[in-house]
C-alpha cells in the first residue's frame, strides 16, 4: 500500500460536504501534497471530522471553562474530557496515513521506516 505524490494530470479531490473549516483546511492540505486511495480517502475524511469536533469542543470549553460543578464535586469539563479521547483517535487517524512529517527530516531524524512510506510532492 503507497501513496504518491500528485501527478500534473490528476486533480486533487474536493473536500467533502458537511466539512467545517479546520476539517476542510487539513483535507486540502494532504490531498494537495499526496495522492491517496479510495480507503485513504475514507481515513482522511475521518480525521477530518474528528478536527471540526475538537474545534467544536474547544470552543465549548473557551465558553464555559474546564471545569464544572456535578454532585460529585468540581469536575473536569465532559467536553474537556472528550477532546482528550478525540485527539488520541486523530492522533492514530493520521499514523495510519504514514505521512511523513517534515519536522522530523528538518531536525535530522529519519521517519518511521515502513512499507509504503509516502514520498512529498
Amino acid at each position: 500500500m503507497t501513496m504518491t505524490t500528485h501527478a500534473d494530470d490528476h486533480s486533487t479531490p474536493r473536500a467533502p460536504r458537511g466539512l467545517k473549516a479546520g476539517g476542510k483546511r487539513l483535507w486540502k492540505a494532504v490531498t494537495e501534497e499526496f495522492e491517496l486511495g479510495e480507503h485513504e480517502l475514507s481515513v482522511l475524511l475521518q480525521a477530518s471530522r474528528t478536527v471540526d469536533a475538537l474545534d467544536e469542543l474547544e470552543r465549548i470549553v473557551i465558553a464555559e471553562g474546564v471545569t464544572h460543578d456535578s454532585p460529585q464535586g468540581v469536575r473536569a469539563h465532559p467536553a474537556l474530557v472528550e477532546a482528550r479521547q478525540q485527539r488520541v483517535t486523530l492522533a492514530k487517524l493520521v499514523a495510519s496515513l504514514r505521512i511523513p512529517l517534515d519536522d522530523d527530516q528538518q531536525a535530522g531524524r529519519l521517519p518511521q521506516q515502513r512499507v509504503g512510506i509516502r514520498a512529498v510532492k
